[in-house]
């Protein structure tokens, strides 16, 4: 009984799956490159003058049961800002993150990006100071973050607007980035400081 249950929720999967690509496939301002591998269903809210561009081969994990640490939610891509753009390349995982762009946010090739991280290019609201009463009225400002091919970033991390983490370089669990990272480092802890450097190997 158990294996029958087993099968017909995959079958169900498959299908949902299959239909969940397809919809977000025929939308003008989604673009899928090759394959897209979905484990479970994430939350792509990409509004009508934003857009998304996903490269082959990227994963989408919003499944907890077999993730190696407790993952809170599924991902979320949200693009809900005019001209907004979120870019992924080919080969990333991202698992059970959030990654909001009002402006841009673009994710190299090869990253792992792992569970519960938040990458944010705004704030949401201005600081206002001293006019703090008008706070709740803004919408604050946006910055670019470009992470570049082959980065790590630990669970729990948080990548604010403005960043660009450099190609190969790795963040530890639990981070706030709120400065740039070079390349081919090992980075973290609140505010993210270098705590290693690796050679970079020219051909």
């Amino acid at each position: 009984m158990k294996n029958i249950l087993n099968f017909t929720k995959r079958i169900f999967f498959y299908i949902q799956r299959k239909i969940f690509i397809k919809t977000i496939s025929a939308k003008n301002n989604i673009k899928i490159e090759g394959n897209i591998n979905l484990i479970n269903i994430p939350i792509i809210d990409i509004k009508p003058n934003s857009s998304l561009l996903i490269e082959n081969n990227v994963t989408l994990n919003s499944n907890n049961n077999g993730y190696h640490i407790n993952m809170h939610s599924p991902v979320k891509l949200m693009a809900d800002r005019d001209g907004a753009v979120i870019k992924i390349g080919q080969n990333t995982r991202i698992n059970g993150t959030c990654i909001h762009a009002y402006k841009s946010i673009s994710i190299g090739r090869n990253c792992l990006i792992a569970a519960n991280c938040q990458i944010i290019d705004g704030n949401g609201h201005d600081l206002s100071f001293p006019d703090v009463e008008n706070r709740i009225n803004t919408k604050g400002n946006a910055k670019e973050i470009t992470i570049e091919d082959n980065v790590w970033i630990g669970a729990n991390t948080f990548v604010l607007p403005g960043v660009r983490i450099g190609m190969g370089s790795v963040i530890s669990a639990n981070s706030v980035v709120k400065d740039d990272i070079p390349s081919m480092v090992i980075a973290g802890g609140n505010p993210a400081v270098i705590i290693k450097k690796y050679s970079i190997i020219n051909d």
